[in-house]
């Protein structure tokens, strides 16, 4: 029921065909304007019912009050202005009540606010703290990237209306006109490249919890070629979690591309199918081709990894992601089925299910790439006598004693990190800070981690200049934390990205700041030490001290760093 007759219908049909898949079945429906492509999607649905009352107060409760029955969401449609604002009552009801609601209010585009255009009124956060979930979703478009952020943003909505207890979702949704279906030619091309038949294939309704594991088609995925992402994760029991996730591979004879943010590269022993080098792997243009998957498993959140993002964006595979938490982790918006569990219950309830699939040729394919490419990086790294700046991550995966904790600032630390953090059985247990990605609060954020214990931050220049009043802790701060300065004198990430080809890029983005950190660690009282080779620093992170804070300072070139990445990496 993909209605093409123009952009805003395109928009709204799928909206409520995903809403449909999902397992929609009534919806309620103010009349207004503004609200005119979502009223004829659903009215035209032949699987949901509509059902148009004219006052949105007793609307809503109509709509709780159906919900309350059914046990799910019902959708309670408005047109912009004050309609919402009639909502209220029953927000509150269904928050307190544990119903699910999802509320669609239909809102003017933003050129049309705050200028005194009719019917508009502030309508973001118009419930306050009462929602699970409220946003407000762009602009419709006729372009299937964008109607794949529509349709995952939809599921999402549906399942955060749903768990981890029921309650209200509001999605607010600007329209520009034609809010009649009034035809557009220009959609008949995009109509027929659209591709209808698997675009809601991974649309399903969502299972509870419990039930989520026992229905996941493993049998049919031991006959499949696979990969197993392991993404972001700071688990409580790290190695437990490895191992997990080693069993779940075994079972299905798949590769685990093993980001260097999760602790499953220092525990490398428990996991014969670990990739590591999968940054690398992807760029050769062959075998980023022959490697394609008919399975990905996602355990968390994705890797850092441009390059595998991309490639995973590139390939039309069905993605299962597997996270005890109610959120979307697919910022590519891809086809995808949220599992939500933790990999540690599915490893323990299939390990007495299935026995382990010997290595297939796919599986083998992968782990003769890492073991060449693996050689290849650690080679070239060993062989490295410039102070390339890339190096101290991989020296320090190769030197630092024992579960040290190692914090990792934001921009190129986390990167080089996951290019060249060599495997090993060190249990090092890495941290970091990728809520919202900044370099704010990074000295302070590593002495947290390190207080008590002895710790480790690797970052850049810039990262540590705009938290330099985290030393005012020095004073107080217990155990000790050692930190790998990389200046190069500006922001390194910028480099490597398209602007550094323009005029300014070194006075707007670079933005070198020429600070002395000798002096400065002087000023605080704090150690301070010049790194000129890599033995030097080896020795100085295998013998950790286990009081105080001192800088290793490294010195490299940002413009060569950067052309060496290039040059050796892709």
């Amino acid at each position: 029921m993909i209605d093409f007759r123009n952009v805003n219908t395109l928009w709204a049909s799928i909206l409520v065909e995903t809403l449909y898949h999902c397992g929609l079945t009534m919806a309620v429906v103010c009349p207004g304007s503004r609200s005119t492509p979502l009223t004829m999607a659903f009215a035209n649905h032949p699987g949901i019912e509509a059902i148009p009352i004219l006052d949105e107060r007793s609307a809503a409760f109509f709509a709780l009050a159906r919900a309350k029955k059914t046990g799910l969401p019902t959708a309670l449609v408005c047109t912009s202005g004050t309609a919402g604002a009639n909502f209220y009552p029953a927000v509150i009801e269904a928050k307190e009540s544990y119903v699910p609601l999802i509320v669609l209010t239909a809102d003017r585009p933003p050129e049309s606010r705050h200028c005194h255009a009719g019917q508009t009124i502030e309508q973001t956060k118009l419930y306050g703290n009462l929602p699970h979930w409220q946003c407000e979703l762009a602009l419709p478009e006729a372009n299937l990237a964008m109607l794949c952020y529509l349709r995952q943003n939809i599921v999402q909505a549906w399942e955060k209306s749903l768990f981890p207890a029921p309650g209200i979702v509001h999605l607010n949704l600007p329209f520009r006109e034609p809010l009649a279906p009034i035809e557009q030619p220009e959609l008949a091309e995009f109509k027929s490249k659209f591709p209808l038949q698997d675009f809601f294939e991974a649309v399903a309704c969502p299972l509870p919890i419990n039930a989520q594991i026992s229905t996941l088609p493993w049998n049919n995925w031991q006959t499949k070629s696979g990969i197993i992402i392991a993404g972001l994760a700071q688990p409580k029991d790290p190695q437990a979690y490895c191992q997990a996730i080693a069993t779940l591979a075994q079972l299905l004879s798949f590769p685990v591309l093993g980001e260097a943010l999760s602790p499953i590269r220092n525990y490398s022993s428990l996991n014969p199918y670990l990739i590591s080098t999968y940054d690398s792997i992807l760029r050769q243009n062959q075998a980023s081709k022959e490697l394609i998957p008919e399975v990905i498993i996602q355990i968390g959140e994705l890797p850092t990894s441009k390059q595998l993002r991309n490639w995973l964006n590139d390939i039309t595979v069905e993605r299962w992601i597997i996270d005890t938490r109610i959120e979307n982790f697919d910022p590519l918006h891809g086809k995808t089925i949220h599992v939500h569990s933790s990999i540690e219950q599915i490893a323990h309830n299939l390990n007495s299910q299935l026995e382990n699939r010997p290595c297939s040729k796919y599986c083998h394919q992968w782990c003769e790439l890492e073991t060449a490419t693996r050689t290849n990086l650690d080679n070239l790294l060993k062989s490295l006598e410039t102070m390339y700046e890339g190096k101290a991550a991989w020296l320090l995966s190769r030197s630092l004693p024992a579960t040290t904790p190692i914090f990792f600032a934001n921009s190129m630390s986390i990167r080089y990190a996951e290019y060249f953090w060599q495997p090993n059985d060190n249990h090092l247990v890495p941290y970091f800070s990728r809520g919202a990605n900044g370099i704010d609060g990074t000295l302070s954020t590593a002495l947290g981690i390190a207080y008590q214990d002895t710790g480790v931050l690797l970052t850049g220049d810039l990262a540590l200049l705009h938290d330099t009043n985290g030393f005012l802790l020095h004073e107080k701060f217990q155990g000790h934390l050692t930190i790998v300065l990389i200046n190069n004198n500006g922001g390194g990430i910028f480099e490597t990205l398209p602007i550094a080809n323009f005029a300014l890029f070194e006075e707007y983005f670079a933005t070198p700041q020429s600070v002395d950190f000798a002096q400065l660690c002087a000023a605080y009282d704090v150690e301070h030490k010049y790194v000129n080779d890599w033995q030097h620093l080896q020795e100085l992170l295998e013998n950790l001290p286990t009081t105080g804070i001192r800088v290793l300072e490294v010195i490299c070139d940002r413009v060569q760093d950067a052309a060496w990445l290039k040059n050796n990496l892709s």
